[in-house]
This record gives structure tokens, C-alpha cells and sequence, in this order.
């Protein structure tokens, strides 16, 4: 088995490359099995790395290091690959995906116990010819979460400074969209509020929608928020945050679903994994057991089977 650390030079503003090939040496110092650093030169450059890596036909684990947006890159060149097992590595800022496992979630830090651990199928969702491996959004949030880095990056702006000044003036450019909903049985037109598709739990620094999504049990949990006001969204986002929407079905609507099709009257942000493409057209769809994830030893997450809920609520 080889192994392909895929380090991003960029993500927690301070390069880890170092940290990562000191890290490597020790775990793989008496092993027998191959492992080769790459540090990325620019966005999407990791899928392209990861498949030439596994044209060799060997087995392959690939160290997404950085954050969420690493690990995204990491998953789109892994998925749909046999000999191909992927996880995060985190040293970056953003790390949701991890927070799924809840008291689990820092086994991902554990360098040994990734390369000493298993490996499971998990589902993708497909979003305009791109994968997602946790959540997939549009609407308020996913506005507010691509205009953070722009705000961020000003004098005196930063960190939870730039969360704040985004929202303000994405609240101020309105807060709602045109939105055609498609949905298996359910559409809806008009404006609406955000829609999230969750295959995980956590998204935009700690926003846990779905308390029971699960990467591998074949479904998405989907919320749609209707047309809301400022006092109502403010009332209400502490509650979506929480993992408390189902207790408002008058402005929320949550389905279980594995596709959603969305159309704008003109283009709009999508959030994949706290990356940001744009479209007018948003189709998602989920790609059942379309990459495997490393397990890390002693993870139990995954021996957890999944309890059974109603197929659509609100």
C-alpha cells in the first residue's frame, strides 16, 4: 500500500508541510510501506495528483491535509476509485466534517491510528459535476459564507469579525431568493430563505442542521427555509444551528430525500463543502458508497447502525 499526503500550503494560514512530512517520518519509520508528500500549487490541483497516483492499481491512502476545502479536493479525485481510500488530516482552520464524530472526531488527528485504520464506503453528493462529502447549500448562508473571505482579508476585519460584517450586508442585499424547488414529490416556487443538503452534520464553522445524517445510510436530510423576515430569521437561526428545525415546520421544511433540483432567475452562489461555484441550474444528487473513507482505529462511529426516520417532516 502507498501513501499520499496531500498537503495545502495555505489552509490555516501558516504552512504545516514540515509538520506533516515529521509527523510521516515517525509514523512510517520501520514500515515497510511507501509514502510521498505533495504540497499543492494551486486550487483543484490535488484530484489530478491523486489519480495519477492511483493509475498504478495499488492500494492508496490519501491524507487530505488542511481543512474541509482540502479534503473536498481530495474526494474528487478519489471518488469512483476502487483501490483509493481517502480522509481528512486536519491542519487547517475549517474542519466540519470531523465534527460529525462528535467525541471521535480528534482520532483524525491521529496520524498512526489513520494508517493503522480501516476502511468504509460513504456516500457523495454530486452537485454540478462537482462531489461533496459533507453539506451542500444555497440561499443566506451559503452567501454569507463565500463573502467572509472577502471581508476578512480587510484592515481591522477578522475571524468572527468577518462572519459578522458578511452577514450584515448579505442580510442588507436581502435576504431571500427566486427559487424553484424540485424536490421527489414536493416543488415550491417563489422566494425562499436558504436550502441545505446534508450528508453530514456540521457546515459554516459549527451550524449542525442534522443531528442523525449519516454519510453511509443512502439518504439526505434536506431543509428548506421559506421566506422569512429579519426578526423571524433571527429568532430562527440559533434554532437551525442547533439541530432544532423540525420544531418550526411553519418557516422550515425538512425532507429525506437523495436529490434536489434548484433554479435561480439568475446565477446564484453554491456552498460544496465551504467551496464556492455559481449556477443558475443546482442539481444534487446523492452517489451512494461513491468513496471509501479511512476509519481510524478505534472509531466506532461507523458500528453505529442507523435508526430509521419519517421521509419527509413539515
Amino acid at each position: 500500500m502507498k501513501h499520499l499526503f496531500i498537503v495545502n500550503p495555505t489552509a490555516g494560514g501558516k504552512d504545516k508541510t514540515e509538520l506533516v512530512r515529521r509527523r510521516a517520518e515517525e509514523v512510517f519509520a520501520g514500515r515497510e510501506e511507501a509514502y510521498e508528500v505533495y504540497v499543492t500549487k494551486a486550487a483543484m490541483d490535488a484530484p489530478g495528483r491523486i489519480r495519477q497516483a492511483a493509475a498504478a492499481g495499488e492500494p492508496l491512502r490519501v491524507y487530505a491535509c488542511g481543512g474541509d476545502g482540502t479534503f473536498n479536493e481530495c474526494v474528487c479525485g478519489a471518488a469512483g476509485l476502487d483501490n483509493v481510500a481517502v480522509c481528512p488530516y486536519p491542519t487547517g482552520t475549517g474542519n466540519d466534517f470531523c465534527r460529525m464524530f462528535g467525541d471521535e472526531k480528534d482520532l483524525y488527528r491521529d496520524l498512526r491510528a489513520l494508517v493503522e485504520g480501516s476502511e468504509h464506503p460513504i456516500d457523495l453528493i454530486e452537485c454540478n459535476g462537482r462531489f461533496c462529502a459533507n453539506i451542500c447549500s444555497v440561499g443566506i448562508d451559503a452567501r454569507i459564507g463565500t463573502d467572509v473571505h472577502t471581508y476578512s482579508k480587510l484592515p481591522l476585519i477578522g475571524g468572527a469579525t468577518g462572519y459578522v460584517v458578511s452577514a450584515v450586508v448579505n442580510v442588507l442585499r436581502g435576504i431571500t431568493r427566486q427559487m424553484r424547488i424540485r424536490c421527489g414529490d414536493f416543488s415550491a416556487q417563489g422566494e425562499n430563505t436558504l436550502v441545505c443538503a446534508c450528508n453530514g452534520r456540521f457546515y459554516g464553522g459549527g451550524f449542525n442542521p442534522s443531528t442523525t445524517a449519516r454519510p453511509d445510510d443512502g439518504i439526505l436530510d434536506v431543509f428548506i427555509v421559506k421566506k422569512v423576515g429579519l426578526l423571524t430569521l433571527a429568532r430562527l437561526i440559533g434554532q437551525y444551528a442547533a439541530g432544532k428545525a423540525d420544531n418550526y415546520p411553519k418557516y422550515i421544511t425538512h425532507l429525506r430525500t437523495d436529490r434536489v433540483e434548484i433554479s435561480f432567475d439568475e446565477e446564484n452562489v453554491v456552498n460544496i463543502d465551504g467551496e464556492a461555484i455559481f449556477a443558475r441550474e443546482v442539481k444534487m444528487q446523492l452517489v451512494p458508497g461513491a468513496v471509501k473513507l479511512v476509519v481510524p482505529r478505534g472509531m466506532r462511529f461507523f458500528e453505529e447502525s442507523a435508526s430509521p426516520q419519517a421521509m419527509a417532516v413539515g
